[in-house]
């Protein structure tokens, strides 16, 4: 049986859109949690919530260096996601190929 504990928390954090804007703007590098939050019309504490989330699901590391909290993006989480995701492109990607084939019919040298 597969574990999907990691991904039900990688995908609910992945859920809120605030999330995904701080996930976004990790991906361009580290980040302080301050410079992070401004862009966000919320305080402080609320953006810190946000990132909390996001570091349980694994998808966002914190790290103290004297006073100032830096945030990156941790890969692994949303490589794990990716990897997922993947997985079932194959078999979507068959299905709509037969569905093209079924709605373009039969070719004219084939009837």
């Amino acid at each position: 049986m597969v574990d999907h504990e990691p991904l039900d928390g990688i995908f609910g954090a992945l859920s809120d859109p605030t999330r995904r804007a701080i996930v976004a703007r990790l991906a361009e590098g580290e980040t302080p949690l301050a410079q992070l939050a401004e862009p966000f019309e919320m305080s402080l504490p609320a953006v810190s919530k946000h990132v909390r989330v996001l570091i349980a699901a694994g998808l966002v590391a914190q790290e103290k260096r004297g006073r100032t909290r830096y945030c990156r993006l941790e890969r692994e989480g949303l490589q794990r996601a990716g990897g997922w995701i993947a997985s079932y492109a194959d078999f979507w990607r068959g299905q709509l190929d037969s569905l093209a084939a079924h709605m373009h019919g039969p070719a004219p040298d084939e009837r």
